[in-house]
């Protein structure tokens, strides 16, 4: 019995389930019980029997590419450079000649997918389940700890590693400028009057190595820090005092923290009382001080006001007595202001008028 097999194909001869030979293209004589399988060498090749068993044919084996993939391996299969898929343990087969298949291998048991660069390729739903993707922003820095052991730190990027039995942790720090409040806090000042501050302070990490790795949530260390010199800048002066120096506060703590934040792996920019709320009774004392103070200044005033009108009309006087054309000027004044106040005035004969209005105005000595 002839069979043909066709081009760009391959046949495998059976007889009794047993391998007998392979038939390129072309007529070829088939004897009794022989059957025959054709395969697509475009395709790659799903054996029917055991892989091992037919490449025994070296004939077989010569046709075929054969990749074998080990455990904790995978190999990414190319075709003509065009990814198709990827292959995990075990041993497979590929025809030769028609398709150019490449093949990336990669050790899963390494803790970086380096070989993983075409970024198409890692958007691959097949590809993502073998990785984790971890991202550091461009302003902050990370800590890679693997199995529990500090790695290295990570620059701003994106870190393709392979899902394995290592544990990974990645540990970030934001490198910005950032702002901490410590609000509702309730302090006795030396005179013992019961105030409650909100305080803030502005503050950037300087070194992720002190402020990850040797310290625990240095933000909250940094919190107690700042409470606890609040609270003892504020207990050594009275309330007056305080509010006097109230400008100086944050020049006073960022000193007293300066030396000690340096452990956290952080500086301490700026800082600075939002507001200073003090009890109801208390602020109604401080008004009535604040009222007492301003009539006490409003009564200074008005004496400095009295005392000096009352010497320039001293002055006016010995003036007026020294120089007798000064004093009836200031006579006409005087009878002037007060004829505006005066609807009608009735004047007897005589020629002196200004003689008798000098009768009506100014008293007798």
């Amino acid at each position: 019995m002839y069979v043909k097999i066709k081009p760009y194909y391959k046949g495998l001869v059976f007889r009794k389930g047993r391998y007998i030979r392979m038939l390129n293209e072309g007529f070829h004589w088939l004897r009794m019980g022989e059957v025959v399988m054709s395969y697509d060498t475009n395709l790659p090749f799903n054996p029917p029997i055991s892989l091992n068993i037919l490449l025994q044919d070296e004939e077989l084996k010569q046709a075929l590419h054969i990749v074998e993939v080990k455990d904790n391996e995978i190999a990414l299969r190319y075709d003509n450079g065009l990814y198709r898929q990827i292959l995990t343990a075990g041993r497979y087969a590929f025809w030769k000649d028609i398709v150019d298949y490449t093949f990336v291998v990669a050790d899963t048991t390494q803790l970086e997918a380096s070989v993983l660069t075409d970024k198409s390729i890692l958007a691959k739903s097949e590809v993502l389940q073998y990785i984790r993707i971890y991202t550091v922003e461009p302003h902050e820095k990370a800590l890679l700890y693997v199995d529990g052991k500090l790695e290295r730190v990570l620059e701003a990027g994106t870190y393709h590693f392979w899902k394995n039995q290592s544990v990974i942790s990645v540990q970030k720090a934001d490198l910005r400028q950032q702002q901490i409040e410590i609000n509702g806090q309730e302090i006795l000042t030396k005179d013992k009057a019961a105030l409650r501050l909100n305080f803030f302070a502005r503050y950037v990490v300087t070194d992720i190595m002190k402020a990850l790795r040797d310290n625990k949530e240095y933000d909250k260390q940094l919190y107690i820090m700042l409470q606890l010199a609040l609270r003892e800048y504020i207990g050594g002066y009275s309330l007056d005092e305080l509010l006097e120096k109230r400008n100086d506060i944050a020049d006073a703590i960022i000193a007293v923290v300066k030396d000690k934040v340096v452990g956290l792996g952080v500086e301490v920019s700026a800082c600075g009382i939002r507001d200073i709320i003090l009890p109801g009774d208390m602020k109604e004392i401080m008004n009535q001080v604040l009222i007492a103070e301003k009539k006490a200044q409003a009564n200074t005033i008005m004496r400095r006001e009295e005392t000096a009108s009352t010497r320039s009309l001293l002055n006016t006087a010995k003036m007026m007595e020294e120089n007798l054309m000064l004093f009836k000027l200031k006579e006409m004044e005087y009878v002037e202001k007060i004829a505006d106040k005066i609807s009608n005035i009735s004047l007897s004969g005589g020629s002196d008028i200004v003689g008798q209005l000098k009768q009506i105005f100014v008293p007798a000595k």
